[in-house]
């Protein structure tokens, strides 16, 4: 008797376990295939990817790969790093990738970092990206200019000066690049580089291309030293990145820091961009809005943490928003929204994963597969082991 009683039970929790499952699905029109890894390698820190989807179906992910520090008697590990490289896997169906990653770009002066791949309606890929140089200790005389000094985690290591943004250009699918450009500078940013000269721009974050083949890229800019702050501002190209001008504020306050920011825009024509911050109650994200194309924008909280924030166009114009969860459960999370991006608020979340090993992972990006099915690419760690780039295939409900 007590044995039929656990099957029962077991029956019945069976049913609820797929009844919520279910749900859920119903609920956020989303439903996980499978997790993959992109690249691993446990020499190396493999962190934030993006990724995109050629015109003949390859997909390309680009991500920063440096030494993990660590393997060298490092204690900590850093974002910044001399040997730190723009580089890239290809795959056929996002499952099978190539093993050995080419290279994007190894800047003369530096590590880069965080590498924004964007393709162009004419087949043109951007690369942008930005720079760290090492400083030593006997670099005193610069130590007095508004330069942006990082010190590694671990004891005695070095230091970093911030040298601001670049790109690269492909014309062949990534087999050449072409570059550095650099683009101009924020004319609110007070930061400059070891050589007293403004920094160019930079930022995190998917740039977007509007229908009259203009380019958009949300910046950020330190633009205040006491509270020492940044601000995020749209910068335009009009001739396929070659050259950048400046536009309006996307989103400044006197006490918020606003920086890491994706940009899109929506079927009625509006820009819309989303914002990591610091110093926000809650840690909330934030959404901001333009509706005359660029010359002013309003912003308001998401009222929900996670970041930083990326938005994919789906086929039927509604908006799957990925983000990282830094947070106990670590992991990657995301939400359907409208194809105006108004319901933020009231869109259910969706946990893509929950296994992560710290909160340093996430810098989510997304590609369409084929009609419903979408390609999540991200940072990742179990037990605060090697980091390494990771993805995850959903299914999107047809609504």
């Amino acid at each position: 008797m007590k044995i039929w009683t656990v099957f029962i039970i077991a029956a019945f929790l069976s049913i609820e376990i797929i009844e919520a499952s279910a749900q859920n699905i119903s609920l956020t029109g989303i439903r996980k295939v499978k997790d993959i890894i992109i690249y691993k390698d446990s020499l190396f820190y493999s962190a934030f990817p993006s990724v995109v989807k050629r015109p003949d179906g390859e997909i390309l992910v680009g991500f920063r790969r440096a030494p993990d520090r660590r393997l060298f008697g490092q204690q900590g590990i850093s974002h910044t790093d001399p040997n730190s490289y723009v580089v890239m896997v290809r795959s056929r169906d996002g499952e099978a990738w190539t093993k050995e990653p080419e290279l994007i770009f190894a800047h003369p002066l530096g590590g880069s970092q965080d590498p924004c791949l964007l393709q162009l309606n004419d087949g043109t890929l951007i690369c942008t990206s930005y720079v760290w140089s090492l400083i030593r200790p006997d670099a005193d005389s610069i130590l007095n200019r508004k330069i942006t000094l990082v010190q590694g985690e671990a004891k005695h290591s070095p230091a970093f000066t911030f040298m601001g943004g670049y790109l690269v250009r492909s014309v062949d699918g990534g087999e050449k690049w072409k570059g550095p450009i650099y683009p101009a500078s924020v004319p609110a940013n007070i930061q400059v580089n070891a050589w007293g000269e403004p920094l160019p721009a930079y930022n995190r974050g998917a740039l977007y291309e509007g229908k009259n083949g203009r380019i958009y890229w949300a910046v950020a800019a330190k633009d205040s030293d006491s509270p020492s702050k940044t601000s995020v501002y749209l910068m335009t190209s009009n001739d396929k990145g070659l050259s950048w001008n400046y536009s309006a504020p996307i989103a400044i306050d006197k006490k918020i820091s606003f920086n890491e920011t994706s940009i899109m825009g929506t079927p009625k024509g509006d820009l819309v961009a989303f914002l990591r911050t610091a110093d926000m109650p809650n840690e909330y994200s934030c959404i901001a809005r333009s509706t005359d194309g660029g010359k002013s924008f309003q912003w308001q909280s998401l009222g929900f943490y996670g970041y930083p924030l990326h938005a994919l166009k789906l086929p039927d114009n509604r908006v799957l928003l990925t983000y990282g969860y830094r947070h106990k459960p670590y992991g990657i999370r995301a939400r359907i929204l409208n194809p105006e991006c108004t319901d933020f608020a009231s869109a259910p979340e969706f946990v893509v994963r929950d296994d992560g090993g710290s909160g340093d992972l996430g810098y989510s990006w997304s590609e369409m597969l084929d009609q419903n099915r979408v390609l999540v690419v991200y940072y990742f760690n179990h037990n605060n082991g090697t980091r390494y780039i990771a993805g995850t295939i959903i299914e999107i409900d047809k609504k």
